[in-house]
């Protein structure tokens, strides 16, 4: 019986590169054993495992000189959240400059594109192209209403507990410059109109289509994060609502499904119903049809459309 020479640490379970092992010394000879299987050119895979999308786009990064993940593949990296038909990434989305040709390898939709500093980052070591240039990737791709909802997310205020970090991904402004940037984009002029509908204060894409599915039956622009008491930062607040007809609305997903918050959502539900509000809830199931009930109720209650 032949005995396979352990792997150093850094290989072992997780796709590597060639020059990767290398540079850890491992003989050619022990590439060939059977607790590996080749995942194409210059890529070597643990037999028998499935491989996460960060695994897969890390090691065809790496065997991939001058490339970056982009596009929706980067959307995952980064968590920008992305409609239900995508995220799975059957094949990993790999961009490089206009200057150099483009990927063409198995498991991987290749891209060449004009790309300006500071377009760049990194996740786990991984390059990636940052949020904002993302948004701008897939604008030819997503439907205007969940390209302004991405849009939403990149200019929320985010909260540093939870997220490490206290500056949004970015500011309308500098989603304005990059759009002038790359005006032969595909999709840049939808982009730009997803531009014009973004507001801040959105934290979930339910939340933006709540506020559009507002719009959209001609009531007026609502109020976002919308405080019981303006004036006060401890108040509870509302995800959207009109203070002047004193009526909010609450949009509770999954998040709000656990004990705890769902103690807080008690409590500021009843906060604005004790101070005389109007106060709707919307779940998935009004978002499932486009929050047409909930709407047809609140034009019953105290508000008119424009």
């Amino acid at each position: 019986m032949v005995r396979i020479v352990p792997l150093p640490g850094s290989l072992v379970q997780t796709p590597f590169t060639v020059y990767e092992s290398r540079a850890l010394g491992v003989r050619p000879k022990r590439l060939r054993a059977h607790d590996l299987s080749d995942g194409g050119r210059l890529i070597y895979l643990p037999a028998g495992r499935h491989l996460e999308i960060a695994e897969r786009a890390r090691v065809l990064a790496a065997a991939t000189p001058g490339a970056w993940v982009s596009h929706e593949t980067a959307a995952v990296l980064t968590s920008l959240g992305l409609p239900p038909w995508m995220g799975e990434c059957p094949t990993i989305h790999l961009s490089k400059p206009h200057e150099l040709p483009r990927v063409r390898r198995a498991g991987v939709t290749g891209h060449r594109v004009r790309c300006i500093p500071g377009e760049l980052t990194e996740v786990d070591g991984i390059p990636v192209t940052a949020p904002p240039r993302t948004w701008l990737d897939l604008a030819a791709e997503l439907p205007l209403n969940y390209l302004i909802a991405l849009g939403d997310q990149l200019i929320r205020q985010p909260r540093p507990s939870l997220e490490l970090r206290s500056e949004p991904y970015a500011y309308k402004d500098g989603l304005r410059l990059l759009i002038r940037q790359h005006p032969n984009m595909k999709g840049v002029e939808k982009a730009r109109l997803a531009l014009a509908e973004m507001r801040v204060g959105a934290d979930s894409f339910p939340e933006t289509f709540l506020r559009l599915a507002l719009l959209d039956a001609r009531l007026p622009e609502p109020e976002l994060q919308l405080r019981l008491d303006p004036d006060d930062r401890r108040s509870p607040a509302a995800d959207l609502g009109y203070r002047r007809f004193r009526l909010a609305v609450q949009y509770d997903g999954a998040p709000h499904l656990t004990r705890e918050q769902q103690s807080k959502d008690n409590r500021r539900d009843e906060a604005f119903r004790s101070a005389g509000w109007a106060y709707f809830k919307a779940n998935a199931d009004d978002l499932a049809e486009g929050f047409e009930s909930m709407i047809a109720r609140i034009k019953r209650s105290r508000i008119r459309p424009v």
